[in-house]
């Protein structure tokens, strides 16, 4: 071979090495990265799927029917009243002796008004003894709606010289019921008119 001659092949990377000079990887190897690399379904343990809040919020909406099914709503008044003093004269104010001075006591069979020129009669018409507004036919079942009509005629009488008088003294015997009281009293406050007796009084039985 003569000087500066380059037989074909020389100075070129030999087939089994790579450009690096690493040795190239084995049949066994490559196999072995493919199966690695290669996808694979995750066991049922492994997977981190998204957390299921349904159950929950079907217990939390159960509960929050249960409550509001079983909360009983109740609606209160107030009405204004005073105490009665010692000695059950009440605390009323001083009032002209000419003023209506309307009292009424509450009993099984009914409703009585007084007013300083004497007791109202049955129906509420003059003066009388009795019962001015007796009740329905059984023991506690007042009659609430002539029990503002009555007290209406008491606000309008003597040519409307008493329509200024807002106080009502109320005295219940003592087997009255307090629902009864307030039923009576909500009657003596107001009518379809206006304002009636919205002041109210407590006397006590003797």
């Amino acid at each position: 071979m003569s000087q500066g001659h380059i037989p074909p092949g020389a100075g070129l990377t030999s087939p089994a090495q790579t450009p690096l000079g690493d040795p190239p990887l084995s049949p066994a190897q490559r196999s072995k990265i493919r199966r690695l690399s290669a996808y694979k379904d995750p066991d049922p343990g492994e997977e981190a799927g998204e957390l299921n809040i349904i159950p929950y919020l079907d217990i939390i909406i159960n509960v929050l029917v249960f409550v509001l099914a079983s909360v009983s709503v109740t609606f209160l008044t107030q009405l204004d009243t005073q105490p009665p003093s010692i000695g059950g004269k009440g605390v009323k104010e001083n009032i002209k002796s000419d003023a209506l001075n309307l009292a009424i006591v509450i009993v099984d069979d009914g409703v009585s008004f007084k007013t300083s020129f004497g007791q109202i009669a049955p129906g509420c018409s003059g003066l009388g003894k009795g019962i001015t507004v007796p009740t329905r036919g059984n023991k506690f079942e007042y009659d609430y709606p002539e029990i503002k009509r009555c007290a209406r005629e008491m606000k309008t009488a003597g040519g409307g010289k008493f329509e200024e008088e807002t106080q009502v003294t109320v005295t219940a015997s003592r087997n009255i019921e307090y629902r009864y009281l307030v039923g009576v009293l909500d009657a003596l406050r107001v009518d379809e008119q206006g304002e009636l007796f919205p002041e109210f009084h407590l006397g006590v039985t003797k």
